[in-house]
Order: structure tokens, then C-alpha cells, then sequence
């Protein structure tokens, strides 16, 4: 056989044969980078979601003949006489193999005439390739991770994804095992995962090569530091991201942001954010405040400074046709271009197309214009909406980064619009650092991105829907994460219908890495203002705590005071994560791998090591069964005392959501 390998410093091992060049290397501890390329194309270049080269492991290759292995601590690869890549770990055991189905090596007990490789290169014209890989399944397999779908499903096995964003999907293509690996898809192409029960299957519409990452580990909190410690960790929270943010959309004017401010304070209550939502500015890409109705914004955040609020301000990435930075933009070429059609990409109040956040001069020209007109008023936090981002229509094909097409570098955006913010803040001296956007990719956490689930339904079902994604982001590296309490679409807070679902949403809201409130109420009985500025765009019905009648105000009020009573605890979970990497919110099997029922549990589970609680996800529950691990469980509002490794059946009235703590020794 005519194949060749080569051992680069006992770190790298490189296959040369049939066209390919394969390349497996040590890349952290317990660690492997995978790439492979097709002759004519380079290995080296983009990292993807990859940090800087982490230090050299001490790595062993072997060259056998037609075959050779590479050993990293915990995780061993060996490629066969026919090609094929297969991992075990440090104790012998099975992790992951290719699936090939092909007569490369006809003593293989998989020799067939299917001919169906476990990479595969398909040529574009203009010199990209459409890049397939598969791997075997596994049956008994449970499979965590892969960011924010829309579904209840915690456990991805037996699920297709699409490897791409749009509003309230977050594609973060990192995957923890049941089998006890993890594995990142490090490549920001559009493309689509099927975790079948035959194969699994990733696949890359347009790329130059392949590239992925895997890692082994004892249990799942090694396995995710291990990629956390290879793609970067989130800084220190700031002091405000530890309580309660306020928000609707949309506060209208500054008087009656102020106002809602100082009812707050009025009332006794905690507050620590409050927003300042879109449409405050003239036209999308202005990116400044309307005078007509934010007359004088450093006053503004000067006298919420004084009541202890920070002001988080709205971002969009559009730019208006009409908009004093369009032309400038789009003559310097800073702007997402079209394939095809009308260089519009997105219609909202006007004809948009997005700033190109691949492209570092337009990620400076957009933080200097934020700079002057915002943080340099005072602002230290702000909301990067749009951040997918959101086309009017989801053709991905017809849209161009400075990068390269969307189809291969399109999920980059969120990652570089975040690092466009973080970046221009670290310079001026900003050390803690947190700004929400509605999208992520691998690597998003490392510039300070919070991110929340988008425009959601207000409705149990998409309730139970976050609570699947929240998990799901934290396993898949992003730790800060949250949601719009009550969803986003279409409850009225005169429905007792919806307050009932209110209710639970925020309990709820109290154990998640950041409590807040937002929302666009029914029914829309504000007309704009204006027919221009920032005063065509509409609001919705109030939604502050008081806006739901008594009895949910009081179920807002005894959570408000307990997140404020949790504020060390959630100070102590938000510095480990910034030195781990660790998620706030996790399934249980996170903190109890050796308890096979953890595994299966969907519907509860642990904020930080301490508390494991029980959101109540169906109308009309006034009960819950909860499964206890191992140790004692106290419940927070009943006192009760249980013995785990049982289920335990507790009442959940509206104004309770079951929380037990785990008693210490």
C-alpha cells in the first residue's frame, strides 16, 4: 500500500495518500485536533473555535507498517491500514470510530462494497469542497451540547441539526458523551448533524477541509473543562449580572424609562439593569440616541447610577439605507454584500443590510460610533441584538463576508460581533465585561457574551423548550445564558391563562445564570409616536412586576428578595466559571455521573453544585416528582428534609418552585 506518515516532534502525526492529507494533533490535555485537506489546500490557517496553540502535551506516535497511533494522556487515535481514524482512552475502551463502509482493507470487519468513507470530499467549482464526516452510532449512546434548538429535547441522540443560526437557534457545534468524550465540530461552515442510530453524520456545505477536535475524560465536568481550557472562558461577571434586569419592549422615552426606574425604588425593590430597547435612535446604523426622545442621556444614566442601576443600551448590526453611515460604510466596503438580488438583507422599518462583523475595520468603525454616542456618555453594557444574523430570508448561499461566503464562514458573526464590543471596551480600561446578544458560535464566551433565546413563544411548551436549550448552552460551553421571562410572543398579562404562566417562568428566572424580565405584551394599544426616528416603532402593554395583578406581584417579590439573598452564592458560581469555564446551569449527570438515572433527567436539574431545582413546566401542576441523588436534600420553602437516591413527590402551588439544597458532609 502506497501510503506515508510522518511524525512531526512526536505531537503531530501526518497521512499522506489517495489526494488526502490527514493530520492528527496533540491539542490540550487528553486532547486531538483532526484535520484533513485535499492536495493543493493548506492545513494551516483558521482555528475556528480554537484559541492560540495550547503548550506542547507529551504526546507518543508510532508507525507501524500501514498504520500508526498518536497517544495524549486519556485519549489514544489509530489509523488503520484502510485510513480509518478510531479512538479509544486511556483504559483500552471504545470512544468513537469513522464509519466506512469500503474495501480499503479487506480483512476489516467492516469491508463492503458500499463504498461510504468516513471522509469525504465533494469539489465545488472555484476550489471549495462540500466535506462529509461520519462516524459509527451507538445505541446506548446520550449525547449533550450542540447550543440552543428549539425542542425539549435535552438528550440530541436521534436528532438532525442544522449546523446554522436564526432567530432563537444558536448552532454551537460541542458535544459531550455518555461514552466519555467530547467532541467540537470546529468549523463555522453552514452545514447539518444527524445523530442517527445507524451513523453520525457532519456535514460542511462549502470549506476547505476538515477540522474537528476530541477530547476524553472520567467524567463530564473533565471532559468540558478540558474544552473550555482549549476555546477560553468567560471573564468575571460584572457585579450587576448578578441580580434582576428589567425590560420591555419598548420604553418609548427617556421620562418613562425613569420613570419605571424610580416605581422600582419606590417599592422597595431589587433592580439592577434596566434596557433601553431598539428604535431609541434615528435610523438603524446611526447607532446614537434620538434627541427628540432621549433629550439627554448622560443625566439619564446619571441618575440611575445614583439609584444603583446600570443602563444596558440596544445595538442592531443594520444599517439603513437612509442611515449617515450607510454610504461611507458601503463605500470602504464594510457591509454584508449579496450574492444576487437587491443588496437589502434584511426589511424592518426600513431597507438594512447587516455591518460585516468578519471584517475588522467594520468592527472599529461600528465601536467608534458606539464609543462616542454611548460609552463615552456612560454606558458599560450593551445589548447586541440581531446578532445571527436575523435575515429576511434564510438564504444563506446569498450572502458575502469579508471572510469569505456565508456558506463557509457565516457562523463566525455572533463571535466577532461580540469581540467587536469587547475588544473596543478592554481598550478603554473595562475589565469586567458582559454584553447580551441572541446568538453565539464556539468561543463566543471568551468576549463577554450573555446570551438569551430569542423570540420565543409564551406558552408552556416553550417553556419547557429553554429549559432544554439553557442546559444544552451551558454543556456546549456557553455558561452565561438566559431568557425572556414569560417568553416573547404574545402573552397579556390581564390573561390568567398567561399569569399563571408568568408566575413560573419567573420563579424560575431567579436559578438562572441571569435573572430578566422582557417581553412584547398584548395587546399593542400604543401607537407610534412619530411616522420618524426613533419614534415609529410601536410598544407593547406593560411588563414590569406589578403589571400582573397582587398575587403574581407578591410571587415577584419573594423571588426578586431571594435572588438578592442568593447574590454571594451566584458571585461564588460566576468566578468558577470564569477560572473553569464550568456551566452555572447543568444537567444533573454533571455533578453525578456515577448515578446512570441522572442521565435520564430532563425536567430538573443543579444551579451550581448546591441547588437542584424543579421548574413547573405544564398549566395547572401543583405537584412534582423529583429525583434525589445521593446526600441529604433540604427543601428551601418547606424545610423538609430527604434522603436521596429516591424519588420524592412535593407540592408546587403557584407560588413555589420546588428547590432542594444539598446539605455539606
Amino acid at each position: 500500500m502506497n501510503s506515508m506518515f510522518l511524525n512531526e516532534n512526536n505531537y503531530r502525526l501526518i497521512r499522506k495518500m489517495g489526494g488526502e492529507i490527514l493530520c492528527v494533533e496533540a491539542w490540550g490535555e487528553n486532547s486531538l485536533r483532526v484535520r484533513a485537506v485535499q492536495y493543493g489546500c493548506k492545513l494551516e490557517g483558521r482555528d475556528g473555535a480554537l484559541i492560540d496553540k495550547p503548550v506542547q502535551c507529551k504526546a507518543k506516535v508510532s508507525i507501524d507498517g500501514d498504520t500508526a497511533a498518536i497517544v495524549n494522556g486519556r485519549i489514544t487515535a489509530q489509523i488503520t491500514k484502510g485510513g480509518k481514524l478510531v479512538f479509544y482512552n486511556h483504559k483500552g475502551q471504545l470512544l468513537l470510530e469513522e464509519f466506512a463502509r469500503n474495501r480499503r482493507d479487506l480483512t476489516s470487519k467492516d469491508c463492503s462494497a458500499l463504498e461510504v468513507s468516513g471522509r469525504e470530499f465533494k469539489g465545488h467549482a472555484g476550489g471549495d469542497y462540500q466535506v462529509i464526516a461520519r462516524f459509527e452510532a451507538y445505541k446506548d449512546e446520550k449525547l449533550f451540547g450542540m447550543g440552543q434548538y428549539q425542542q425539549d429535547d435535552l438528550d440530541v441522540k436521534g436528532c438532525t441539526l442544522e449546523l446554522a443560526h436564526r432567530n432563537s437557534q444558536a448552532s454551537v457545534p460541542f458535544v459531550v458523551s455518555s461514552r466519555g468524550y467530547g467532541f467540537l465540530w470546529n468549523n463555522p461552515a453552514i452545514g447539518e448533524v444527524t445523530f442517527g442510530k445507524n451513523v453520525t453524520v457532519w456535514k460542511a456545505l462549502s470549506t476547505k477541509g476538515l477540522d474537528y477536535w476530541i477530547t476524553a475524560g472520567d467524567t463530564p465536568a473533565q471532559i468540558h473543562r478540558a474544552y473550555m481550557d482549549v476555546a477560553g472562558k468567560p471573564p468575571m461577571m460584572p457585579e450587576y449580572g448578578m441580580g434582576f434586569w428589567q425590560c420591555k419592549l419598548r420604553y418609548q422615552t427617556q421620562d418613562e424609562l425613569l420613570k419605571v426606574a424610580r416605581e422600582y425604588k419606590r417599592r422597595g425593590l431589587p433592580i439592577d439593569v434596566i434596557v433601553v430597547d431598539f428604535f431609541h435612535w434615528p435610523l438603524q446604523g446611526d447607532w446614537k440616541f434620538d434627541p427628540q426622545y432621549w433629550p439627554d442621556p448622560e443625566a439619564m444614566i446619571q441618575e440611575l447610577e445614583q439609584m444603583g442601576i446600570a443602563l444596558m443600551v440596544s445595538i442592531w448590526p443594520t444599517v439603513d439605507q437612509l442611515s449617515e453611515n450607510y454610504q461611507p460604510m458601503w463605500d470602504r466596503g464594510l457591509l454584508v454584500h449579496s450574492e444576487r438580488g437587491v443588496k437589502t438583507t434584511m426589511e424592518f422599518l426600513g431597507s438594512c443590510t447587516f455591518f460585516d462583523a468578519t471584517n475588522p475595520e467594520s468592527r472599529e468603525y461600528v465601536w467608534q460610533k458606539a464609543k462616542a454616542n454611548y460609552f463615552d456618555k456612560g454606558v458599560r453594557l450593551f445589548w447586541l441584538d440581531e446578532a445571527e444574523p436575523e435575515y429576511t430570508v434564510y438564504d444563506f448561499d446569498n450572502y458575502r463576508y469579508s471572510l469569505g461566503s456565508n456558506l463557509q464562514v457565516g457562523n463566525l458573526y455572533p463571535v466577532m460581533y461580540a469581540k467587536a464590543f469587547f475588544d473596543g471596551m478592554r481598550a478603554e480600561g473595562q475589565e469586567r465585561i458582559v454584553n447580551l446578544l441572541r446568538c453565539a458560535w464556539a468561543g463566543s464566551q471568551r468576549y463577554g457574551a450573555l446570551v438569551w433565546s430569542g423570540d420565543i413563544a409564551s406558552s408552556f411548551q416553550s417553556f419547557r423548550n429553554q429549559l432544554a436549550a439553557g442546559l444544552n448552552m451551558g454543556m456546549a460551553g456557553i455558561p452565561w445564558w438566559t431568557t425572556d421571562i414569560g417568553g416573547f410572543h404574545g402573552g397579556n398579562p390581564n390573561d390568567p391563562a398567561f399569569r399563571e404562566l408568568f408566575a413560573r417562568w419567573f420563579a424560575w428566572g431567579c436559578f438562572c445564570p441571569v435573572m430578566r424580565l422582557h417581553g412584547d405584551r398584548e395587546p399593542h394599544d400604543q401607537p407610534p409616536m412619530s411616522d420618524h426616528g426613533g419614534g415609529m416603532c410601536a410598544s407593547g402593554a406593560d411588563n414590569e412586576v406589578w403589571s400582573y395583578g397582587e398575587e403574581v406581584y407578591a410571587i415577584c417579590k419573594k423571588y426578586l428578595t431571594l435572588r438578592e439573598k442568593l447574590r454571594p452564592y451566584v458571585r461564588q458560581l460566576m468566578q468558577r466559571t470564569h477560572e473553569t469555564g464550568e456551566p452555572i446551569m447543568r444537567p444533573m449527570f454533571f455533578d453525578f455521573p456515577e448515578d446512570d438515572i441522572c442521565w435520564r433527567l430532563e425536567r430538573q436539574y443543579m444551579f451550581g453544585p448546591d441547588y437542584l431545582v424543579v421548574p413547573v413546566l405544564e398549566a395547572g401542576l401543583r405537584k412534582v416528582n423529583a429525583y434525589l441523588p445521593k446526600g441529604r436534600w433540604q427543601n428551601i420553602d418547606t424545610q423538609e428534609v430527604f434522603q436521596g437516591e429516591s424519588w420524592v413527590e412535593m407540592d408546587a402551588p403557584l407560588d413555589i418552585i420546588p428547590v432542594l439544597k444539598r446539605e455539606k458532609g
